[in-house]
């Protein structure tokens, strides 16, 4: 592994540098990834963004989010500069198969791979790591990295106050999860003070629904909710016909798992999505109940302990049948 010292005297002359995060990026992941390319473009280097997909309309305000390269419609020029870059930035995952199809041009390159992330047993694909299970959000991990690892801050300008201040808003539910600590508020007032303007973020954010998106959670919360009060567990199961009917696109199924979340007494929910070429799992919880491990075990996936994710790849009725029956086995935590 790099030291800090190296990595700043890598860093010291100019370099070519590609940033990268996961598959259909949320609001920590583009708002870290751009945060760092402004921050990397005013000391003079090179850099490129590439997301290995699209991601949710509400973030297409952010500053400069226009000159993300997306991997699915520009592969080949992609991976040139991929294969160009001296140094990657892997921003808000902790495994190269987070990133999808880029997965394979990464593990070849000999690039110089610096990891800034949150999530639990990273892999061992980096040369420098700023690894952190307990940050709230990858964003704090960039604020960090600039103000307390480069000695800074005073490269701080309002565009990456607002990125950063995006990513930790979007990862702690709008400041309401656990994660939330005095030192995250301590960052966010900071971050005020540098330029972000937080409640004009978070009508961007928030505030931007389509019509077509309102309708669909009214129509998932009439008719696909269903609530096991023996297991205090609710969950939604989405068809693909659903998608159809309601034209969704990317992001317009964020934050429909925490509804289910937010009825009384629930300790365990789930979004179960048949996205036709497979199903996705989101599982949230309260208090200590892992939904990590569960995602891990049963669902080749993983994330944080209140809030993860997996796939399947049988068909929709049998994965809900399938989460189902794992319930019995975690009653007692579930009951407590």
């Amino acid at each position: 592994m790099l030291t800090i010292t190296t990595l700043k005297e890598i860093l010291a002359e100019p370099k070519t540098i590609v940033i990268t995060t996961h598959y259909k990026p949320d609001g920590d992941a583009l708002g870290s990834s751009l945060a760092m390319l402004l921050w990397l473009k005013a000391r003079g280097h090179q850099v490129q963004l590439i997301v290995p997909s699209d991601y949710p309309s509400f973030l297409h305000w952010m500053p400069h989010q226009e000159e993300a390269l997306i991997y699915t419609d520009h592969q080949a020029q992609a991976d040139q500069l991929i294969k160009q870059a001296d140094l990657i930035f892997c921003l808000d995952f902790n495994g190269l198969g987070r990133t999808h199809d880029m997965q394979g041009i990464l593990r070849e390159s000999q690039a110089i791979k610096v990891m800034l992330d949150h999530h639990l047993v990273p892999e061992d694909f980096d040369d420098f790591r700023l690894w952190d299970t307990d940050a709230a959000a990858t964003a704090l991990l960039v604020y960090d990295f600039i103000v307390n690892l480069m000695d800074d801050r005073a490269s701080i300008t309002p565009e990456i106050a607002s990125c950063i201040y995006t990513g930790i808003m979007t990862d702690t539910g709008s400041f309401r999860f656990q994660s939330t600590t005095a030192a995250v508020h301590l960052t966010v007032a900071d971050l005020i003070l540098l330029g972000a303007k937080n409640a004009e973020i978070h009508d961007l954010v928030y505030n931007s629904s389509s019509e077509n998106r309102l309708r669909f959670l009214g129509f998932c919360l009439l008719n696909r909710l269903q609530v096991l009060p023996q297991f205090n567990t609710a969950y939604f199961a989405i068809t693909k016909e659903d998608l159809l009917r309601f034209n969704i696109t990317t992001g317009d199924t964020e934050g429909l798992v925490n509804y289910a979340l937010s009825i009384s007494g629930i300790r365990l929910a789930a979004l179960i999505i048949d996205r036709t070429n497979q199903i996705k799992l989101s599982l949230r919880s309260t208090g200590t109940f892992p939904v990590n491990e569960v995602c891990a075990t049963y669902f080749n996936g993983g994330g944080h302990r209140n809030a993860a994710g997996g796939h399947d790849d049988l068909p929709l009725a049998q994965v809900v049948d399938k989460f189902k029956s794992i319930l019995p086995s975690y009653q007692e935590q579930l009951t407590l």
